[in-house]
């Protein structure tokens, strides 16, 4: 099982997408989502954006995950 952080697009280098989650960058090829714009948040495996998600979602998955390591 995997678990997929969201993470904020951040810049955009052709068909690589550079993204952030709590100063952690990442690179993430965008070939399988069209449209991604920087400050979208997406959803990336094995080093491939696979879904976009919506601020909303990603920033009450992001709060979730903070409520999690808290109580670990």
């Amino acid at each position: 099982m995997c678990v997929a952080i969201p993470m904020k697009v951040v810049e955009i280098n052709g068909n690589v997408a550079v993204c952030e989650y709590e100063n952690i960058k990442r690179t993430a090829r965008i070939d399988l989502i069209p449209d991604i714009q920087v400050g979208d948040y997406i959803i990336i495996h094995t080093g491939f954006a696979i879904q976009k998600i919506d601020i909303k979602d990603a920033e009450e998955t992001l709060k979730l995950f903070k409520e999690l390591q808290t109580t670990l």
